[in-house]
């Protein structure tokens, strides 16, 4: 059975590695002073009040703080101690809330500067701290790598299924076990999820295609049966008034545009700091990027772009703001590209280029109404392979680290917030857990009521 762990668990940064992502954290927060972008989904559609002075800063960082502390804490640091790698939610979650959070233009950057400091000079220390414990929990952490990689696998598999049926559903997952057991078999040394991702990214967006065509055949014959021009015009309009995705917000659009040269500061900078393979775009990506699978964290990252383009493009639209790392096509690009200069400068191009198509982009997203089920599908599959494969990950740490007392430990915090209404999210529940109840085990040691398990 292939067994994914990251290498290593320390942030081992170079200076110019550090003082980057120092940097780059001081511009993302900028720019979310500036109420151009912000990296949480779930906070830009409140920008829009912000911007129009019809909510506060302060309420719009509370917003943003409550939206985001659970995943900056229970999933962000986690996750980041455990494969060595940084991620989103540490870095540009918290720049979210302090550029919103600052009064001044000239404070937002220092703020998110010192941010980056602590992370990049603070982690580290946590990291070797925690390994120094006699319960060490960040070591039984790498748990979770398996369960994530392989689970995350059948994301698309679960979106065919809700939006296409059980029949189709079953065959993309018998397609997608025929070609992990073949990629085990063939090429033990390449991600065994590759294959089966890709060809289940395809199948989906093929049904997705061919039945916005077939809908689209149906409504033209509709039209020649109907013989009459004024019928036509009068079907369009209505499809205009009644599909939000064709009356989009101009000025939202232009808005972005004018300041089109810090997103393409943004898009050199987030795209240099994935090509350093210091920074992974997801959870399964962080684990490849840990083993240095670039290639195949590079397709991990590719393949949910497809659910997340409809959601940042509206967003965006309706709000004025837009994502910190766009569609996030600046991931993968980044990954694959061998030298900082041609990811700077492929970043900056690759984000200009989304900022100008972003009302093409929503106008043909209205005319494929499939295709954006699709990727409202994606993310909702996304989100629970992924909640169920950090669960399931999270416990092994736990039998790891304390065998039966700490599975109670662990699963019971997570039930108890469930309970309470998930005061922290459901998908960082768990490793937050794990963390917490590494404390409490290594307390226990220290007042000598639990023995360390032997590895």
């Amino acid at each position: 059975m292939q067994t994914v762990l990251a290498a290593s668990t320390r942030l081992d940064l170079s200076l110019t590695q550090k003082l980057f992502v120092v940097a780059l954290c001081a511009l993302t927060a900028f720019v979310s002073h500036l109420a151009l972008a912000v990296f949480n989904d779930g906070v830009r559609p409140f920008i829009l009040d912000f911007i129009q002075g019809r909510a506060k800063r302060s309420g719009t960082t509370a917003v943003s703080f409550g939206l985001s502390a659970g995943f900056i804490f229970g999933l962000g640091a986690p996750m980041a101690l455990t494969s060595g790698v940084l991620n989103p939610w540490l870095l540009f979650l918290p720049t979210d809330i302090l550029g919103i959070l600052s009064p001044r233009k000239w404070i937002a950057p220092l703020l998110g500067g010192a941010w980056g400091a602590v992370v990049v000079f603070g982690l580290g220390a946590a990291n070797d701290l925690a390994h120094d414990l006699p319960v060490d929990f960040l070591t039984a952490l790498q748990q979770m790598s398996t369960p994530i990689l392989f689970l995350f696998t059948l994301f698309p598999v679960l979106a065919i299924t809700r939006q296409f049926g059980r029949l189709r559903g079953a065959l993309a997952a018998v397609l997608e076990l025929a070609l992990v057991v073949m990629t085990m078999k063939l090429w033990p040394k390449v991600f065994a999820g590759s294959l089966a991702m890709a060809a289940g990214v395809l199948l989906l967006i093929g049904f997705a295609v061919r039945k916005d065509l077939l809908r689209r055949k149906q409504e033209r014959a509709q039209e020649q049966q109907s013989q009459g021009l004024g019928q036509e015009q009068e079907q369009k309009q209505e499809g205009v008034v009644d599909d939000p995705m064709v009356s989009l917000f101009s000025g939202s659009a232009l808005r972005l545009r004018r300041h089109l040269p810090l997103f393409m500061a943004l898009g050199a900078g987030v795209c240099v700091l994935a090509q350093m393979h210091i920074f992974g775009g997801g959870e399964a990506t962080s684990f490849l990027i840990a083993q240095g699978q670039y290639s195949e964290a590079a397709q991990v990252d590719f393949y949910r772009v497809f659910g997340f383009v409809p959601l940042i493009a509206t967003t965006a639209l309706a709000s004025g703001a837009y994502g910190i790392a766009g569609f996030t096509l600046v991931y993968p690009l980044g990954y694959l590209l061998p030298h900082p200069f041609l990811a700077a400068a492929a970043g900056a191009v690759v984000l200009a280029v989304e900022v100008l198509a972003l009302s093409s982009l929503g106008r043909a997203l209205g005319t494929l109404p499939s295709v954006r089920d699709s990727s409202e599908h994606l993310r909702a599959a996304i989100t629970e392979t992924l909640g169920l494969a950090i669960l399931f990950g999270s416990l092994l740490a736990a039998h790891v680290m304390g065998g039966g007392l700490a599975i109670l430990v662990v699963g019971g915090l997570c039930l108890l917030n469930e309970a309470m209404g998930r005061p922290v999210v459901r998908m960082a529940a768990a490793p937050a857990a794990v963390v917490a109840g590494g404390v409490l085990l290594n307390f226990l040691h220290w007042l000598g009521l639990f023995t360390p398990l032997t590895s």
